[in-house]
């Protein structure tokens, strides 16, 4: 499985495609729908999904032009359970990870050891929790439950820089780092 990742829109939402057998999910596709196009149209594959991480509109705002494009679907928290999910031959489980927005969704392929966390846990920070559906409260629990994943997995953030679980427990400040 390979990941690609663009820098989208005026806050650099990480918009990541997901490769795998000639087939790709479109994970948060915040903006710059041409853009992310021309880079599908350049690795030559086709994509098969969009997962939402949030709805806030930096990591939206591509996606409906994008779904008429490709007459593809958006999975998200409408429509996701915490559940094991298979699009082929993509397979992930969903993990339900409120806080810097009541609708937050965390992304797990385990067989990679490689979770997608949207804006609820950045390189040594974590998401804002200021928003009217934002809750401090939510967000320490959502902390409590990734904790107890395997430290190996590499985080794939919202925004920002790629980090590992372990990084974030030794230097997160809010994961006791």
């Amino acid at each position: 499985m390979e990941i690609e990742i663009l820098k989208v829109g005026e806050l650099e939402t990480n918009c990541y495609l997901i490769i795998k057998d000639g087939k790709c999910l479109i994970i948060d596709p915040g903006a710059d729908e041409n853009y992310i196009v021309e880079r599908i149209k350049n690795l030559n594959v086709e994509p098969v999904a969009i997962l939402i991480t949030h709805y806030h509109p930096d990591h939206i705002g591509a996606k409906d032009r994008l779904k008429e494009i490709y007459n593809i679907e958006e999975y998200g928290y409408e429509n996701l359970f915490e559940e094991r999910v298979t699009i082929f031959p993509f397979t992930f489980n969903v993990i339900y990870t409120p806080g810097h927005t009541k609708d937050s969704i965390s992304f797990y392929f385990e067989s990679y050891d490689i979770m997608f966390t949207g804006d609820f846990l950045f390189k040594e920070s974590i998401g804002r929790t200021d928003f009217d559906t934002s809750s401090y409260n939510d967000m320490l629990k959502s902390i409590a439950k990734i904790k107890m994943y395997d430290p190996d997995i590499k985080i794939y953030p919202g925004h920002g820089p790629y980090t590992s679980l372990e990084h974030e427990l030794t230097h997160n400040q809010f994961l006791g780092g």
